[in-house]
């Protein structure tokens, strides 16, 4: 254990995310999306949601300020916004200020997370809850 690091966050998770450089792409699936056949590599976060997760992530990952829009969405069938996705830009404005979403088609969206540098796989039962980040710098 060590002080100020969220219990959510695992070893695997905390070591990707100190592997993981600028540009590099982190995937946060959905307890439906299809983590294993999509990851190079895969971390399990079974039992957690994806925002308790994106929130604990964002203490610590720095979006992209390079890019237009750092954050992407899987894009819904019927085009409307997914619910979860407000609680995610709460969190995300909390962390970095507001940020400009992406909404990524389904198969697009697959083939983002099979570039990926890392896929989690959680167990959030809402639809639509997959989303990619862009790693930015760190500048101390």
């Amino acid at each position: 254990m060590l002080k100020g690091i969220p219990s959510i966050l695992n070893p695997d998770l905390l070591k990707i995310m100190m592997e993981m450089g600028h540009g590099d792409t982190l995937v946060i699936g959905d307890g439906n999306f299809p983590a294993a056949a999509c990851a190079k590599r895969l971390v399990r976060c079974d039992g957690h949601g994806a925002t308790e997760l994106l929130d604990a992530i964002m203490t610590f990952f720095p979006l992209d300020t390079y890019v237009e829009k750092p954050v992407a969405v899987m894009a819904t069938a019927d085009g409307e916004d997914a619910p979860i996705w407000k609680e995610y830009q709460q969190i995300i404005a909390r962390r970095e200020g507001e940020t400009a979403f992406e909404q990524v088609e389904r198969f697009d969206f697959y083939a983002r997370a099979r570039d990926a540098y890392a896929v989690i796989s959680t167990g959030e039962g809402a639809l639509y809850a997959n989303i990619i980040l862009t790693k930015g710098v760190v500048i101390e």
